[in-house]
């Protein structure tokens, strides 16, 4: 038999949410952790001046942070890892695994624009002896040289490795090394609020009838008015 869900009105809802104190120093710093984590650079200074919140980091970091991430995902793989070496050489020496999905990127690169001597020279001479080290290397490397089967890459069934995306997803993997090795979240705090936000009204679901949060970016109540 069903048991019927307390119901919870608006203004009684309304009035607990009244009752929450958030510091504003506290939202100030997600802000902030938000604005470094992402790269947006210009605006976590505006704001750092508007609000006097201070970055957790140096925000001239952010800049050759982001000139990496763009290097990625503009194919400028040698410059990229140029400019990993130049913020810090051990972020390369101590990740293997993101080292070698930067230089697979780099033989992605190579296939992309059909240099195919070039591309089984640099497989052969970089990335064959790390797949002998470590067989998960070794299977992506082989899905790579697949793509050399194929005259269009692009439409082939391995034509994500050549997608925009896979540059994104290097990109994304080197970002959270440097912010890593700067002691720095890889993932801002913000969206995983949210993300536990929702998980809260689905688990309150199961109990409650009450006006809850329909859409995230408005924060407009939806639900019980009586």
């Amino acid at each position: 038999m069903a048991t019927s869900k307390k119901v919870i009105t608006r203004e009684e809802w309304e009035k607990r949410l009244n009752d929450v104190k958030i510091r504003k120093e506290d939202m100030n710093k997600l802000v902030m952790n938000f604005l470094v984590t992402e790269g947006y650079v210009e605006a976590a200074e505006k704001f750092r001046m508007e609000s006097g919140t201070e970055p957790d980091i140096d925000l001239a970091t952010i800049t050759d942070r982001m000139a990496v991430k763009k290097a990625v995902q503009s194919g400028n793989i040698e410059d990229a890892i140029e400019k990993v070496n130049d913020l810090n050489p051990e972020i390369l020496d101590t990740n293997p695994q993101l080292f070698f999905h930067l230089q697979q990127q780099r033989l992605i690169e190579l296939i992309r624009h059909h240099k195919v001597e070039e591309a089984l020279e640099f497989a052969h001479e970089e990335l064959a002896p790390r797949g002998e080290e470590n067989y998960g290397f070794l299977d992506e490397l082989e899905r790579t040289m697949t793509l050399l089967a194929f005259e269009d890459v692009e439409n082939c069934p391995l034509g994500e490795l050549v997608d925009m995306s896979q540059r994104l997803k290097t990109a994304s993997e080197v970002n959270a090394a440097i912010l890593t090795s700067q002691s720095h979240e890889k993932d801002p705090k913000l969206p995983s609020l949210l993300k536990m936000l929702i998980w809260a009204q689905n688990e309150l679901d199961e109990k409650l009838a009450y006006p809850r949060i329909k859409i995230v970016s408005t924060a407009a109540l939806e639900g019980p008015d009586v």
